[in-house]
């Protein structure tokens, strides 16, 4: 993974060209047909929160850029999508839903349609419908993995918000055809799985922001690719400064690429310039010198560890149906068969073989036993390390079966598959450069998919007959769809069909003449290297004596090999076969594991006295077993203490005797008796000698271990308690999980049951208010409307948007110019305030003012109603104006009766009778 931001040192000469567009040739010199459009298609991929991410980064791409943008989003499938309509909004760019046969053009956004898997092929977009159910759909691995076989290197693919791990698997598929991958920052994503699962695989080129990534898409498209420069001065140049990296790389990691293709280092290379946006390659080299991080990187892009499960399933069904049952029935004895998976990466392909191999047992009788051993080796130790924890993500499921899935791997809560125990067992993963370090031998299978492509001819052509010396006699040996045996035809044959399935002949080939891998391999093509770096016109003719001491050293001098104090083979000089020969199982280039019959135990004696007392030791022949017969040979043991560069290693010299040549003489009977018997006495003389010295030596070297075992059984003493008490600490951490859980678990029932409570005192409430028929409005202390019963709205004019307006702001038919001071009389003073107010429309009601309060009886704005007292008022006037009538009619008689009493009280007045 490469972020911009930690590239530390200076900066190197970049390109100035703007963002505003970019000059993409219509078709690139490349090996593809002219006519087909090269601009690059970039993938974006999202899942949860994917809206957002694609309206940043669709807003920060500027018009006219030359690009098109192909956006796969996991969508619900029953529902209308609308991703379309909301995109526009955010760019100049035209942007379409997906329909199928649809041409992709540059300038252009294309948005997949719901339920639809999305493939491209030679620029045109093809829709399916998808294979797997709903919730195992792996849509953005699907099309990345398209986009890859379409676009090749100008394919890029994006990867934004989501959850889940979908996409990883295009990744690796845009990876391997040398694409950019840019993935948005964990942090800046609203769901960070997708993102966290690109960077941890290792596939992530650029992590940025996604309002940032156009940008740096734009800047890596700018550089100038490598193979389009015609100028023959500067593509030397280019060489010179490909050499220097490939020296650089060396010293920095151990490991040799000169033997790489040269197209396949260029591209490589190109691509890091691209994202660093390096004009030149010697700027690059500079680069690379002072920022150790890129060699890391430079180097993980050189691997190439794209893998997968049953990659090309029509060699794995081949495999598990008619290759593997042949040679499992062929079989005369039953037992342990042996395999060998070179540049297993991250063990996919590894356990694909172990996989098959246990299907294909179903397929024997019961009454045969096979138990198969496999050793998957790699260059990336990292690799390997992931390969040996047996962890996958929960996308792999594009690839192997649910049937597979169940019986082969257990589904971890997080989602991840592990390896079963048994199908893990099987497999031994080291680390191994396959350049450098002998092979493993004996063995019934050997595949190497997908790696001599990366090789140049002559390895490619160096490998075959040491896959040929590791297989047994009928062996199978496997290759990539794009790889072949070349003109290795009397090692090989193909087996039926175009598979690139071979099977050993029984061609014989002397292990001497087999060219075997040795660290000095490394420093011949130093020293070719290094040759090529000096400016000379002419290169000096061999002289004769170099002709003539090279044939003497091949053919007269003795076989030596040049070791370490220790034993590790640095050299080999002359055939050492007769001596030496790679032991089975795990590789182990040391001279003693090497050692034929006979001559490891003597040789160890001879050795460690030279490396101890520094002097030369000789042994007189000694007897070594090989090819079913016996030689005798002396053994020079020599510790080098110059020249500086040979200081603390060993030459070990290797010298045939020749045989005594037999007596013809009848005469000579008596005295070639005499002769044979001494030489039997010294002979046995020289092995009880040699006896005695072994003995004391293994006991000295039993002292030695039962020392080392003691201080050995210590540290492991130590370590068990430290275990105990980590164990312990473990069990602790356990139960107090166990017991926060149980908490977790009681408090959020207790929420549960908070909220059902809720619930049900908000329905009561809603129906309580409802049923009383009073208008009720809730204000808070800024008199904003907080909440209010449909009742209130026939009397204030509220809609359910005006929740949170001012109630200043809002028309009302009540007569009550002072509501909103008597309101903020009672938020100050807490004192209820109950007014009756008139409408404009004749109505009254009585309005309350009163206080809201919480159970904390803190108050929190207030509450007031409107009762409808419009009845009781048009009562009360008709009261009042029958009480006036009445009044007026008392009086009105009262005065009468006065009238009437003063009449009757006048002198001569009759008296009258009131009515």
């Amino acid at each position: 993974m490469k972020k911009e931001k930690s590239n530390r040192g200076q900066k190197p000469q970049r390109h100035a060209a703007p963002r505003k567009a970019v000059a993409i040739p219509r078709a690139e010199k490349n090996g593809r047909a002219k006519g087909v459009d090269s601009f690059p298609i970039i993938g974006l991929g999202a899942s949860a929160g994917g809206l957002e991410a694609f309206e940043q980064f669709l807003g920060h791409v500027p018009k006219n850029c030359g690009f098109a943008f192909i956006l796969v989003q996991h969508l619900d499938p029953t529902h209308k999508g609308l991703l379309t309509e909301l995109l526009q909004r955010h760019t100049s760019m035209k942007v379409l839903q997906i329909k199928d046969r649809m041409r992709v053009e540059p300038g252009h956004v294309y948005v997949i349609p719901p339920n639809k898997d999305l493939s491209i092929l030679k620029g045109v977009l093809h829709l399916l419908d998808p294979a797997a159910p709903r919730g195992l759909r792996l849509p953005i691995d699907s099309f990345f993995r398209s986009l890859a076989d379409d676009r090749q290197e100008r394919s890029v693919g994006v990867i934004l918000s989501g959850m889940g791990s979908d996409g990883t698997l295009g990744l690796r598929a845009i990876k391997e055809k040398a694409g950019a991958v840019f993935v948005q920052t964990p942090a800046s994503a609203k769901f960070d799985s997708m993102p966290r699962m690109a960077i941890d695989a290792g596939l992530a080129d650029v992590v940025a922001p996604a309002e940032e990534l156009p940008g740096k898409i734009i800047d890596y498209f700018h550089h100038v690719p490598l193979h389009v420069r015609r100028d023959q001065a500067r593509a030397e140049k280019d060489q010179s400064a490909l050499e220097k990296i490939i020296i650089l790389l060396r010293g920095h990691s151990g490991h040799d690429f000169s033997l790489y293709k040269k197209s396949t280092i260029s591209r490589r290379v190109e691509r890091r310039m691209g994202l660093h946006q390096i004009a030149r390659v010697a700027d690059y080299v500079r680069y690379l010198r002072e920022n150790p991080q890129e060699s890391d990187l430079l180097f993980k892009e050189l691997l190439i560890g794209v893998t997968s499960f049953f990659r090309d399933p029509a060699v794995w069904e081949q495999l598990k149906n008619k290759i593997i049952p042949d040679f499992l029935a062929a079989r005369s004895a039953d037992g342990m068969l042996r395999a060998w998976t070179v540049g297993c990466s991250t063990g996919e392909e590894a356990y694909s073989l172990a996989i098959v191999f246990k299907e294909a047992l179903e397929w024997i009788k019961p009454t045969r036993n096979f138990s198969l051993q496999i050793f998957a080796t790699d260059l990336d130790k990292d690799a390997i390390d992931k390969a040996r924890a047996g962890i996958y993500p929960p996308n792999i499921s594009a690839d192997v079966s649910e049937k597979r899935l169940r019986e082969f791997f257990i589904k971890e809560e997080n989602g991840n598959y592990r390896v079963r125990k048994d199908l893990r067992e099987m497999i031994i993963f080291a680390p191994q450069n396959l350049v450098m370090h002998p092979p493993f031998t004996k063995l019934d299978f050997v595949t190497c998919r997908n790696l001599l492509i990366y090789l140049d001819a002559d390895l490619q052509k160096k490998l075959m007959p040491l896959f040929h010396y590791s297989l047994n006699p009928g062996g199978v040996l496997l290759l990539g769809s794009a790889e072949t045996i070349g003109p290795s035809t009397d090692l090989f044959t193909p087996l039926e069909g175009k598979l690139r399935i071979y099977r050993r002949l029984g061609t014989s080939r002397q292990p001497n003449l087999i060219e075997f891998p040795s660290a000095f391999s490394r420093a011949r093509s130093d020293t070719t290297v290094s040759a090529s770096d000096q400016k000379s016109d002419t290169a000096p003719l061999p002289s004769l004596q170099s002709f003539a001491d090279q044939v003497l050293l091949q053919r007269y001098s003795p076989a030596a090999v040049l070791v370490t104090n220790e034993g590790d083979i640095l050299y080999i000089s002359g055939k050492t076969g007769k001596y030496l020969e790679p032991a089975a199982g795990k590789a182990n280039w040391n001279l003693f594991a090497m050692s034929r019959e006979g001559l490891a135990n003597a040789m160890s004696e001879a050795f460690h006295k030279a490396v101890r007392q520094k002097i030369v030791v000789t042994l007189k022949d000694v007897k070594v077993g090989a090819n079913g017969g016996a030689q005798l040979v002396d053994i020079t043991v020599q510790p080098l203490t110059g020249p500086e560069a040979l200081r603390g290693t060993v030459m070990v010299v290797f010298t045939d005797v020749a045989k005594p040549a037999p007596a013809k003489a009848p005469g000579m009977a008596s005295f070639e008796r005499t002769t044979q018997h001494n030489a039997r006495l010294a002979a046995m003389a020289q092995e009880l000698r040699q006896a005695h010295e072994d003995l004391q030596l293994a006991r000295d070297e039993m002292q030695s271990s039962q020392e080392e075992l003691k201080s050995t059984n210590e540290e492991l003493q130590s370590m068990n308690e430290e275990l105990q008490s980590t164990n312990e600490e473990l069990t602790t951490s356990k139960e107090e999980m166990q017991s926060m859980n149980e908490e977790l678990q009681t408090v959020n029932h207790e929420l549960q049951a908070k909220v059902d409570e809720l619930s049900r005192v908000s329905n009561d409430m809603k129906n309580l208010l409802n049923s009383t028929d009073i208008a009720t409005l809730f204000l808070d202390d800024a008199l904003l409307v907080r909440r209010f019963t449909p009742e209130t709205a026939k009397i204030i004019k509220l809609i359910p948007g005006d929740v949170g307006r001012p109630i200043t702001d809002i028309v009302t038919t009540l007569d009550h110019p002072q509501l909103a001071e008597d309101t903020r009389k009672v938020l100050k003073t807490q004192v209820l305030v109950e007014k009756q107010v008139s409408t404009r429309d004749n109505r009254w009601f009585t309005v309350r003012i009163m206080p809201y309060r919480t159970q904390e009886n803190r108050a929190d704005g207030v509450v007031i109603t409107f009762a409808d007292i419009t009845v009781a008022k048009n009562l009360e006037a008709a009261l009042r104006k029958a009480q006036s009538n009445l009044e007026a009619r008392f009086t009105h008689q009262t005065a009468e009766l006065s009238r009437a009493k003063k009449t009757q009280g006048a002198p001569g007045a009759s008296p009258k009778r009131p009515r």
